[in-house]
């Protein structure tokens, strides 16, 4: 059996599909599993030993269209289900099953704040789209492969194994992002040597933090690619993170967590999968009656207060990294 998996974007939602790709490896007998993601989510796949040929594209299924039609594929399971993806089953004409992506109770509780949504992670709905296979979670959490020459040796930051706490300062979206005061707040209280990280675009950020400060902490943001800094994080004794892909990393390792959340709420289904031993502490701030004010994030406050980020309890986030 040869089968296509198709997620578009974005990191956390890639790595979300590992549970899927190791359940199918296993309990289907003589698959192939292949992947089509964008080039910038390929190296997320590419490194898995569950996927035998990963696809990637820049802005269209055209790119790849021919390759994909060669392979004659016996299923396409569609994670991303959106109008490319309708067009790439189109074209494919092969047989396909589709996740459920529940557009309209994630509009209810974004605009009218009702919450039809089932209380179930993401993950076991994007199971429910190989279910016709006889594939079962496996009750593990996901899986993010670090290459070896990306492993990060901490004696090159002067760091030790699980003696420090990690901070993920940002995330795709401002409103997912405690502000700077904020988080200059959390790191004066924080004992542990104090790590950032984060990509390129969050150097302004990290620069602001640092010269907030009264102390000495390592900053790693823009200077490690992403397969480092998960190494740097699978190494920590602590991850505060928000919503955002390295808090789904980071779950893959079983790395004690914070996650704080802003505009968006666990109630999504995007919360840390970890099906069979809880290993992390949601902190939000309760009775902001415009929560959640978009499913994916902004960048900015549409009330203009951001709230849901500035009335964080610091005490609660300090007091979660001992326990």
């Amino acid at each position: 059996m040869k089968i296509l998996i198709v997620r578009f974007s974005s990191i956390g939602d890639v790595v979300l599909t590992t549970p899927i790709i190791r359940a199918m490896k296993a309990q289907l007998k003589e698959v192939e599993i292949h992947y089509l993601t964008k080039v910038s989510f390929k190296s997320i796949v590419a490194p898995n030993p569950n996927v035998s040929k990963v696809f990637s594209i820049e802005k269209s299924i055209d790119e790849v269209l021919t390759e994909l039609k060669a392979e004659q594929y016996d299923w396409i399971i569609d994670l991303h289900n959106n109008i490319r993806t309708k067009g790439l089953k189109s074209k494919l004409r092969r047989p396909s099953k589709t996740f459920r992506k529940l557009n309209w109770e994630k509009w209810l509780l974004v605009n009218a704040k009702i919450n039809k949504l089932p209380e179930i992670h993401v993950v076991d709905r994007y199971f429910e789209t190989v279910a016709h296979l006889g594939v079962q979670p496996d009750g593990k959490p996901g899986d993010f492969i670090i290459q070896s020459e990306n492993e990060v040796n901490l004696s090159d930051w002067n760091l030790e194994a699980k003696r420090f706490v990690a901070i993920a300062i940002g995330a795709q979206h401002a409103t997912k992002c405690l502000p700077v005061e904020k988080l200059i707040e959390l790191i004066q209280g924080i004992e542990d040597t104090v790590v950032l990280v984060g990509g390129p675009t969050d150097q302004g950020k990290a620069k602001s933090i640092i010269s907030g400060l009264d102390k000495e902490i390592v900053s790693t943001v823009g200077l490690l690619n992403l397969q480092q800094s998960a190494s740097l994080v699978k190494q920590s004794k602590h991850l505060i993170t928000h919503d955002t892909g390295m808090m789904h990393i980071a779950s893959c390792f079983d790395v004690p967590m914070s996650t704080v959340w802003g505009n968006t709420v666990p109630d999504f289904g995007m919360y840390p999968y970890q099906p069979k031993q809880k290993n992390y502490s949601i902190h939000q701030v309760e009775g902001v009656k415009c929560r959640p004010c978009s499913k994916i994030g902004s960048e900015t406050c549409p009330k203009k207060h951001f709230d849901c980020m500035l009335k964080q309890d610091i005490s609660s986030l300090l007091e979660s990294i001992n326990n």
